[in-house]
């Protein structure tokens, strides 16, 4: 029995989770039970929760549907998740998250103890100037590139998203210390979550009658392309103050519900789509270790969403049924029909519509990568909340 308040038996279970996971991974198969990670997750909350202060001072967030936590409702697009059956387990209900109930974000917010990060463009001139806790710019159908998902409506593109925090640092932030240095200091030890790219594959080059990325670059100049700008952003955010990032690389989406539905496949994945995307990972890897060495006081977190959860070559190995989508879509935009019906066990799903995990999924990726070595690398989000 682990007592309450045992600092000892704090890193005690922390340092027991890789061979928790292990054995997770290993009977799920046989006798799945999300309630064991539930517990699991749980019981490490309530540890951090008896802490003084939260691991991290604040949680900034940039990306794309996986991490949406509401600004695209006040967005002119068709990549909305207000309604029902989206936030269906969330506590509040539908808040624009595209997933059932928690994203991945939302998880490792609250691991680092802090509250769930709210949509920049939800909140108004007052709230802007009195969070400090972090803020979410993430943007559904956006990208690397200005101009993807833009067939869907408005969204902010990851250049979008950076002004907005550059807003955020130069005009809302600064009302909160009494120095610059005390700013600085305060980013520094901020976490900057960036998970985007995706898209502009699925909502832009994959997409030949709506978009001439496909018939202007071969596959391995897009992919630099892509890298070329990424490296740019990356940098634009380290010279606004951030120094501590997660980074994650781009899962296999040949493997999700639409693009499998698009190509005709009952089972597998879409390999020649898999490998437009691994064109893109084999150099993001390189891409942050460069990073780490050339950006003085940076560190890099490589998430590896491509070996992760969000393929379903062999959803069991992970505790899942299948990985077939659990609402009932529409042809237009891949996204749950409103108030349309879903399956009867979401825990039991990889994926929530045709792209998004379940909360399970987000659950799993998320306790992986904040307790464990993998597949959060050189290090975990422990780790990286508590390196000075």
């Amino acid at each position: 029995m682990i007592r309450e308040g045992s600092s000892e038996s704090l890193l005690l279970s922390i340092k027991s989770i890789d061979q928790v996971l292990i054995e997770c991974k290993k009977n799920m198969s046989k006798t799945f039970s999300m309630s064991l990670l539930l517990s699991l997750c749980l019981l490490l909350h309530v540890f951090q929760a008896k802490c003084s202060s939260p691991l991290a001072p604040a949680l900034y967030i940039f990306g794309d549907s996986l991490t949406d936590s509401g600004n695209n409702n006040n967005l002119h697009t068709l990549a909305k998740a207000n309604y029902k059956p989206y936030g269906m387990d969330f506590p509040d209900g539908p808040t624009g998250r595209f997933t059932n109930g928690k994203t991945l974000v939302d998880f490792l917010a609250q691991f680092l103890g802090l509250p769930l990060v709210p949509p920049y463009l939800g909140l108004s001139v007052d709230q802007k100037f009195k969070t400090i806790t972090g803020m979410n710019y993430a943007s559904g159908s956006a990208g690397i590139l200005l101009e993807t998902g833009s067939a869907m409506g408005v969204n902010s593109a990851l250049q979008v998203q950076i002004e907005l925090f550059q807003e955020t640092v130069n005009l809302y932030l600064p009302k909160n210390f009494k120095t610059k240095d005390e700013l600085l200091q305060y980013l520094s030890k901020s976490i900057f979550i960036v998970d985007i790219g995706s898209n502009d594959y699925v909502n832009n080059y994959l997409r030949p009658a709506q978009y001439t990325s496909s018939h202007l670059y071969s596959p391995d100049q897009f992919a630099s392309l892509l890298l070329k700008e990424f490296k740019q952003h990356l940098q634009d955010l380290y010279n606004l103050g951030a120094k501590k990032f997660l980074v994650f690389n781009l899962a296999p989406v040949g493997c999700t519900p639409a693009i499998k539905i698009r190509n005709n496949i009952t089972s597998g994945c879409a390999e020649d789509v898999n490998q437009l995307v691994s064109l893109y990972n084999m150099d993001f890897h390189s891409l942050l270790q460069e990073l780490r060495t050339s950006l003085h006081g940076s560190t890099f977190v490589e998430g590896d969403m491509y070996a992760t959860i969000n393929s379903n070559r062999n959803p069991s190995e992970y505790g899942f049924a299948n990985g077939n989508r659990c609402c009932i879509t529409s042809n237009e935009t891949n996204q749950c029909l409103r108030d349309g019906p879903t399956c009867l066990d979401s825990s039991t799903h990889i994926y929530w519509d045709e792209f998004h995990p379940t909360q399970q999924a987000n659950l799993l990726l998320a306790i992986e990568c904040f307790y464990s070595t993998t597949p959060c690398t050189p290090i975990n989000v422990l780790q990286l909340a508590k390196k000075q």
